[in-house]
């Protein structure tokens, strides 16, 4: 797929309600974006699940982001209200900022995006790490970076989204949902950007939960672990089928690919200011109703 500083050549199309969407051809998918405005604490998922119920078709997936469903079951926490701890500023500057910086990082051959995120950490990340360490332990804050899928960059002011509790519970209610009032059988999906490992045959995350088939809460170790085996892609957080592993990474990988073709990507904490214009503790959620959000994607395939 093209690279997000690319427009975006949509075409238009009306299904047999006669709805018209737009849509991109992928290899052998079709991709039709689910728009919104900023979903806010506590709020119900209907910004996502009406506009999908008038376009999918049977077969269709689904595919959500992980943030948007945290953030309307509240899961917000303000790392403000927490003082780093001499661990927290040791994990947050000589062990993150530099030793992985530029020592690690380097010799393991991480991205270099990555590597330039580590060097240039604000004095926050001793707060953030705290977090870590509070809610997941060192298992978790021993990772330099997007520990326990903690998104840093979709939240307002001082605040962070843990990932959503039991996404499998959520993926089949959605879809549960959509068939009772359409009739329509499609496959939901929710998925986070951070990465899925295989070696050999087995699948790994870090992530503190993923799909069946790929062992999980592993942390800083299928990080480093990582490092030496594939990366697979996107980690599918929850499914309403009984997903095949490979299955599941393909269409999320798809969906990841196209978040990333978008002007409104908010992919790092450093995209932040370039979308917003605002720096991050500085967000509001007037800032992020301000843009058009794309929480989720309709993914068709066109063989089916």
């Amino acid at each position: 797929m093209k690279k997000n500083n690319s427009p975006i050549h949509y075409k238009i199309a009306k299904n047999k309600k006669g709805i018209e969407y737009k849509y991109i051809k992928h290899e052998n998918y079709t991709l039709i974006p689910i728009e919104t405005k900023y979903i806010k604490v506590n709020e119900n998922l209907d910004k996502i699940i009406n506009p999908a119920m008038n376009l999918l078709e049977d077969g269709d997936y689904l595919v959500i982001a992980e943030t948007p469903i945290a953030i309307s079951q509240g899961r917000l926490v303000d790392e403000v209200d927490y003082t780093p701890g001499i661990s927290a500023k040791i994990l947050a500057t000589l062990w993150s900022k530099y030793i992985w910086g530029y020592i690690l990082g380097p010799l393991f051959r991480i991205k270099k995006r990555t590597i330039k995120n580590l060097r240039r950490l604000p004095h926050e990340s001793k707060r953030h790490k705290e977090v870590v360490l509070k809610l997941y332990g060192w298992k978790h804050a021993l990772k330099p970076a997007s520990e326990a899928g903690i998104d840093l960059s979709n939240a307002p002011g001082t605040s962070v989204s843990l990932l959503p509790e039991n996404p499998k519970k959520i993926a089949i209610e959605i879809a549960n949902k959509i068939k009772s009032k359409t009739d329509v059988s499609g496959k939901v999906l929710i998925i986070d950007t951070d990465a899925t490992y295989k070696r050999k045959d087995k699948y790994f995350t870090g992530l503190p939960t993923a799909i069946d088939g790929i062992s999980s809460d592993n942390g800083f170790f299928a990080y480093v672990l990582g490092q030496l085996s594939t990366n697979a892609g996107s980690t599918p957080l929850g499914s309403s089928w009984d997903s095949d592993v490979e299955e599941a990474i393909e269409i999320a990988n798809i969906a990841e690919d196209y978040q990333k073709m978008l002007s409104a990507n908010i992919e790092t904490i450093h995209s932040v200011k370039s979308v917003l214009g605002s720096d991050l503790d500085d967000v509001t959620i007037e800032d992020l109703d301000s843009i058009t959000h794309t929480p989720a994607v309709i993914i068709r395939n066109n063989k089916k």
